[in-house]
């Protein structure tokens, strides 16, 4: 026979190891499972409670789930109350065996034992599925009307439940609902207003207008909460009903929600509550933050809204951190309603800033990037910096990109912006990242020429104060040295009475090749570094010629450092500085950039992803003999320009077209492009063409007979095919001869003769609604399998073409590769190209030609334009 639940307990406490504990509950599971086998009667209810903590250690217990089912149906009061307990922890609502308990929960909800209904609805309220709820509900709602106030709240929380499971029942119910508010007992109206918020949540149409007339009755009964005199049994800390209260005021938040009669008739109340609470005590701090919540979210009128946010800065000044933070929390959300009222508090806010929870701190600096406006932003911007110095290095990188964002959005002025920045480089270059430094590189290029010289100067006494350890810092103070070190070969003054000597020539390169001698110099210093000593030999033309030849032999240096890329950069700097070398114009200044465009196009690559989609390759083969290139206006899957003859060998470079009248083109999905695409195999001998007549000479299939072959049926005959022109053959080049290409099967000389290959041949892939798709085909080896096709699109209207989306699918005996192409937008009216490289590798070159599937969408004045087309016109031999 196995242990009583104490001593159960009490071994476990006395086990001094996790395994002597397992062995423990082993052993104890291997008795009760005895027991269950051999229907132990006697010993069910002590089993299943030692089942319950054997749960509560983690323990599996899922073999005791029908003993619970067994002790609810047993006629005795302890063992349903130990069985109930059971079924509520041991089984969830997924368990199939819960579907067995329906029987046993409608018969105790009959039940003659107010305690023993009261354990059904308890159960039903934590357990009821779907089906559960169904059937059980009407039951549940007999009980709301029951004369205990114990059943009837025990009721309403069991229909919340039944309600959330089934919502298309809570019309049924609604207005038994409505009749639980008059209650005379706290207990009942509390579940009452909770079962008409979950009402509300479920079905706000219906909730809404059920329970809006009911706002003077919640008015007056929060009213005579208030009122109340002391009640021993209501009572928590000097506040009558505190629960009651909060739940009221979270219902009448969803009722006053968007109607203004409601939320007039609860201002007074409101007002009342926000001032007579009171707050010594946490049960009174809860009324007032469900108080808050309510006017802030209700049309509630302005001075009551100043009166809300005023509760909430003192609950700033509170000690107990919990109330502090959700203070801020609530701040952060309501300062865009009403941002004067918050601003009143700023000072309480910044203080938060110096406490030491860092989840205080971190609400603080959200709600204080939300406060900033450019009547404060210099001071909020000083705090924030201040704030740096101290806060944890994994909050810096956050903090730099969103003091960046503020100051972009609110700086007064040039200077003051520029200022900033090199003090936030100063504090925290090593944890900026790229944003903030190429932020500020760009902004002191495009201010005046005043602050670019008062930048230069500050940006060398901080690299000279600094370390080294500020990464950052030195990128952008050496880059701008590059661009304009000549201002620092002047004295600047500032109207404010700040000045900075003339610097030597020699002491402005002494500085950056100091910086770069330090131990925890970095390659990317290095590489500014070279950048700006080749720059300074235009910089400093007018200085000595001894000032040149330092940075000449500075800059060769590098021609012997161990990183690749410095010693490819400081050759070619060495042959642009040397005499007579070439780098004048090409070490002249940057071109200002717009920071607003530049920081839109660097939104619009990364939202791009590398511009176009990169196509699949489709899992089929194509037949031997592809035709020239044909554009075809419809479906993808339209394959007549792929069943024609053999291309002439004659002319590679020749732009040949030819138009299809199709049928209609269906509708074609991306799946279609991927997957269809090659996916019937050709026919190998067309069907009208005579047998003595050659390849090259053999007239078009007709329309009805192709794609009978391909698809197995005969649809309607197609228009016939015009006629391509004459193919246009350019002047062939030296000829190249590879005894060990694989060559044409049946080259046919073309009308001049048979020419050699020309290099990089083009073509027209696609022509349509002004845009015009050229491929240039390059190889380097005419025996190589691999090659070059760079698309090119042109667009002769006069509106933009933008979101340009190119994708392209091919054969499985081709391998493709697309490289990123050159943007996503064709300017209009021939302003400009857009060109995309696509590698590809022919498996089967000389068996079977190069082709592919394109389809090619866009925007152009508004309009989503998309077009699918065939590109098989690749010259011989690729």
């Amino acid at each position: 026979m196995s242990i009583k639940l104490r001593d159960l307990i009490r071994s476990v406490r006395s086990c001094k190891t996790a395994a002597e504990e397992r062995s423990v509950i082993s052993r104890e599971s291997a008795m009760i499972r005895t027991a269950i086998r051999e229907e132990a009667d006697q010993f069910r209810h002590r089993n299943v409670a030692k089942l319950l903590f054997m749960h509560m250690l983690g323990y599996p217990t899922h073999f005791g789930q029908l003993e619970c089912l067994k002790l609810i149906a047993s006629p005795h009061f302890p063992e349903k109350r130990i069985g109930y307990l059971g079924l509520m922890l041991l089984l969830s609502e997924e368990a199939d065996v819960l579907m067995l308990a329906t029987n046993s929960l409608k018969n105790d909800l009959n039940h003659s034992n107010q305690f023993i209904v009261g354990l059904a609805l308890c159960t039903i309220g934590n357990l009821a599925t779907p089906d559960m709820s169904r059937d059980l509900a009407t039951e549940v709602d007999k009980h709301l009307r029951s004369g205990s106030p114990y059943i009837r709240k025990k009721a309403a929380l069991a229909m919340s439940r039944c309600l959330t499971k089934c919502p298309d029942m809570v019309e049924d119910f609604v207005e038994r609902i409505v009749s639980l508010l008059k209650d005379r007992s706290h207990g009942v109206l509390i579940t009452a207003v909770q079962l008409m918020s979950c009402v509300c949540t479920i079905d706000p149409e219906i909730g809404k207008s059920s329970f809006i007339r009911l706002v003077p009755s919640l008015v007056r009964l929060l009213r005579n909460l208030l009122s109340m005199g002391y009640s021993p049994e209501h009572d928590v800390s000097g506040i009558s009903d505190p629960f009651l209260q909060v739940h009221l005021l979270r219902l009448m938040t969803v009722l006053g929600e968007g109607n203004e009669e409601a939320s007039e008739q609860m201002n007074d109340i409101l007002a009342q509550v926000a001032t007579n609470t009171e707050t010594a005590k946490n049960a009174g701090n809860a009324i007032l933050y469900e108080c808050v919540q309510c006017i802030m979210t209700v049309e509630s009128e302005e001075g009551l809204r100043v009166l809300a946010i005023n509760i909430l800065g003192r609950f700033l000044l509170n000690r107990d951190n919990n109330i502090r933070y959700v203070a801020l929390n609530t701040l952060g959300k309501v300062v865009l309603q009403d941002s004067a009222a918050v601003q009143r508090h700023r000072n309480t806010i910044v203080d938060c800033l110096k406490d030491p929870d860092v989840s205080i701190r971190t609400r603080a600096l959200d709600l204080i990037f939300k406060l900033v406006n450019p009547d404060n932003v210099e001071g909020l911007t000083a705090e924030l910096l201040n704030y740096l110095i101290v806060c944890q290095a994994e909050s810096k990188p956050e903090i730099c990109t969103r003091t960046l964002e503020v100051v972009d959005k609110y700086s007064p002025n040039e200077k003051w912006r520029v200022d900033t920045l090199i003090t936030l480089l100063t504090i925290a270059g090593k944890d900026c990242d790229d944003r903030v430094l190429s932020a500020s590189s760009t902004y002191i290029a495009s201010s005046s020429d005043g602050v670019k010289a008062y930048a230069v100067h500050k940006l060398v006494k901080a690299m000279r104060d600094d370390d080294g350890t500020q990464e950052g810092l030195l990128i952008v103070a050496i880059w701008c040295i590059g661009e304009f070190g000549d201002m620092l070969l002047q004295t600047y003054t500032s109207d404010n009475g700040v000045s900075y000597q003339a610097l030597e020539a020699l002491s402005v390169i002494s500085e950056v090749e100091g910086v770069i001698k330090q131990v925890t110099c970095t390659d990317a210093i290095r590489q500014r570094a070279l950048t700006c000593f080749a720059k300074l030999t235009e910089r400093f033309t007018h200085c000595d010629a001894g000032v040149i030849q330092k940075l000449r032999v500075l800059v060769k240096k590098f021609t012997v450092s161990i990183n690749l890329e410095l010693q490819i950069r400081a050759c070619e700097y060495s042959n642009l500085i040397s005499e007579g070398g070439s780098g004048k114009g090409s070490l002249a200044r940057m071109p200002v950039v717009d920071p607003k465009v530049a920081g839109k196009k660097s939104l619009r690559g990364s939202m791009s992803s590398g511009g176009m989609d990169i196509g699949a390759i489709a899992n089929s083969t194509v037949p031997v003999g592809a035709a020239p290139a044909q554009q075809v206006s419809g479906d993808l899957l339209d394959l007549l320009d792929l069943g024609g003859p053999p291309a002439p060998a004659a002319a590679p470079a020749a732009i040949q077209t030819t138009t299809t009248q199709a049928a209609p083109p269906t509708q074609t999905t991306d799946a279609d492009l991927l997957s269809d695409i090659f996916a019937a195999p050709m026919p190998s001998a067309q069907p009208n063409v005579p047998a003595a007549m050659p390849p090259a000479a053999a007239p078009p299939a007709a329309g009805g007979d192709l794609l009978g072959d391909m698809f197995g049926g005969t649809p309607a005959p197609l228009a016939p095919v015009a006629q391509a022109p004459a193919p246009v053959v350019m002047p062939p080049a030296a000829p190249v001869v590879d005894m060990f290409a694989p060559q044409p099967a049946a080259p046919i000389s073309s009308p001049g003769g048979t020419p050699a290959p020309v290099a990089n041949p083009t073509f027209t892939a696609f022509s349509k609604e002004n845009l015009t798709i050229e491929f240039e085909t390059k190889k380097e080896d005419l025996s190589s399998q691999s090659c070059e096709v760079v698309a090119t699109f042109k667009n002769s209207g006069s509106a933009d073409m933008t979101g340009m989306n190119f994708q392209v699918a091919v054969p499985k005996y081709i391998t493709m590769e697309m490289l990123p192409p050159s943007g996503t937008t064709v300017p209009g009216s021939g302003a400009g190209t857009l060109s995309q490289v696509v590698k590809v590798s022919n498996t089967q070159m000389g068996t079977k030609k190069l082709m592919m599937k394109l389809k090619i969408s866009y925007t152009c004045a508004g309009a989503k334009v998309e077009e699918m087309a065939t590109a098989s016109g690749f010259p011989v031999g690729y």
